[in-house]
């Protein structure tokens, strides 16, 4: 069975003698296709290829290799990203080593001004405890430091920092974040939560860079973006969902477009943080008019109900594990979430919502159905992003109430949350089954958009296609809650068609089907063939947009 437009004339691109995963029920396979003005116009055998080439025809030749659509990252930071000026933590398995880092950074750069590190991982903090600035004086001196986690909801400064910064015990409610402050002494400790509710807002980034905090200024976030930019394409991710900006930041990616550096498509998600107004709304919705190609397109909202488990500041319905009482909090009561995203709702606006314990979750869930019951049901695909901990009666309600499962498979690999690391230890073993359910969730019917959740983990959907599918550290190991497997098939379909569905855009990309946008990658291996161990390392080495092929790796 094949499928074709007619054709008149021939085809500005054919790719042939290739294996062809359509991601299309109609069409499971294919060995070749042909491309006209950036759109599909015939899938089929390679023996009919020729028929679609002509004298101006560029060919790609498949040699049999696997051709998927182009993945689409549902949740992927990349204007936030990884920073080169930033000391990089990532791997520091103790204070010794970050201090080791810092030291050697510092001696690199004697005259800066200040000390900026991304990447601390909490676990590195001795006695589960969250790190102060004490911990950073002996490697930082007087020099202003600035230390963001590696999920960049927290923030970690020095001494010298506070003073810079103006924190102090009656200054600890910050246009950044909160700062903690020492039970006995009530001054603060240095370690700064709610960093991505309130440092990455339009008025935290502009607070940061009053105060003259070098990582904030708009240089070097356009840095950030274009090398994310650069690596998104390079991993065959052809759209890249950005799912926390304001007004201000949509100039990074004009810039993009105009440096020629946005050969990725994006969608930018809108921040909604508490307290946004209805003329916030009404700029937002005029944000979403202007930008709305198929390129650049603006218009969903970003919202939080609870924070993340790693700081015990994720809402569970039961204690942390030995924490008393302490189940953390929700950024909004329940009823006043229901109305607000009800209120959202009736204004058509889609919803992704950060919610990683149990009971943010079943507070998203119910507003949902709250919003549902107010203004009707509609196709809305508002989406629970992360569904870290959840409890095993609100899985059936994601199908039941429309609502898109975005999940980051790297999360729940064993070296990162499992057994021994802050998230494991937090929730307690009594909880583990609820880590991740992405089978669970799949076979009850809901939609999964899978993701990076770059600069959290790894951008390259290999790393977490090979996750989903074992639930094993990268090097090799032990599976943790290998119940929550997926196949690779359905991987593939959540990296693709699952996060084209999740934002709308199924019936241009997420499958190669004739008439949509000609946006595909060729594997250096057969993801759907080979081991699993083998998934990882495995390349896109030509990527091809709109039928623009940009990436061609010679291979």
């Amino acid at each position: 069975m094949t499928r074709t437009t007619p054709a008149p004339s021939p085809a500005d691109l054919v790719l042939r003698n290739a294996r062809i995963h359509t991601v299309d029920p109609g069409l499971p396979a294919a060995e070749a296709l042909a491309v006209r003005d950036g759109r599909i116009v015939w899938l089929g055998p390679d023996a009919e290829a020729d028929r679609w080439a002509g004298p101006g025809t560029q060919t790609i030749e498949g040699r049999g290799r696997l051709v998927l659509p182009g993945f689409i990252d549902a949740h992927n930071h990349v204007r936030l990203g990884s920073d080169d000026a930033c000391v990089q933590l990532a791997g520091a398995r103790t204070l010794g080593e970050i201090h080791d880092r810092i030291r050697a950074w510092r001696d690199a750069h004697p005259g800066a001004e200040w000390i900026e590190a991304e990447a601390f991982d909490y676990s590195a903090i001795p006695g589960g405890r969250m790190p102060s600035a004490a911990d950073l004086d002996p490697a930082t001196g007087d020099t202003p430091a600035f230390v963001l986690s590696y999920d960049v909801h927290t923030a970690w400064l020095n001494t010298a920092a506070l003073r810079r910064l103006g924190i102090d015990r009656g200054r600890t409610s910050l246009p950044f974040g909160r700062a903690e402050t020492d039970p006995e002494t009530g001054e603060p400790t240095g370690f700064v939560k709610d960093f991505a509710v309130k440092g990455l807002s339009r008025d935290g980034h502009r607070a940061l860079r009053a105060l003259g905090v070098p990582w904030a200024s708009p240089d070097r976030q356009y840095g950030r973006l274009a090398k994310s930019l650069d690596d998104a394409i390079g991993y065959g991710i052809t759209t890249v969902v950005e799912p926390q900006n304001s007004l201000d930041d949509l100039a990074l990616f004009e810039r993009a477009r105009a440096e020629g550096r946005l050969r990725s498509r994006i969608v930018a998600a809108l921040f909604h943080p508490r307290g946004t107004g209805d003329a916030d709304l009404d700029d937002f919705a005029a944000a979403a008019e202007r930008f709305a190609d198929d390129r650049l397109r603006v218009g969903p909202l970003k919202l939080y109900i609870d924070d993340v488990v790693e700081p015990r500041t994720a809402a569970l319905l039961e204690p942390y594990a030995g924490c008393g009482r302490h189940r953390g909090d929700t950024f909004y009561p329940p009823e006043e979430f229901a109305e607000l995203l009800a209120k959202l709702d009736a204004r058509g606006f889609q919803c992704f919502v950060h919610a990683t314990g149990d009971r943010g979750i079943r507070t998203v869930l119910d507003a949902v159905a709250h919003a549902r019951s107010v203004n009707g049901p509609r196709d809305a695909r508002h989406q629970v992003v992360h569904v870290e901990c959840l409890d095993p009666r609100d899985t059936p309600r994601f199908a039941e109430l429309g609502v898109v499962a975005c999940m980051q498979p790297r999360h729940c690999a064993p070296e990162i949350a499992g057994p021994g690391k802050d998230w494991a230890e937090n929730v307690g073993p009594g909880r583990w089954h609820k880590a991740w359910p992405m089978r669970s969730l799949h076979g009850a019917g809901a939609v999964l958009a899978l993701s990076s959740d770059w600069n959290v983990a790894e951008m390259d959907p290999m790393a977490g296609i090979y996750t989903a599918v074992t639930r094993r550290p990268l090097t090799g190991g032990a599976a943790w809650q290998p119940a929550e497997t997926l196949d690779v098939a359905t991987a593939v379909h959540g990296y693709t068609m699952g996060s084209a569905y999740a934002n709308f855009l199924e019936n241009e990309r997420g499958s190669l089907t004739v008439g949509k946008l000609a946006d595909f990658v060729v594997l250096s291996r057969d993801i759907l063939r080979v081991r699993p161990e083998e998934i990882p390392g495995t390349r896109a080495e030509v990527v091809v947009v709109g039928g623009e092929t940009v990436v061609d790796r010679g291979c």
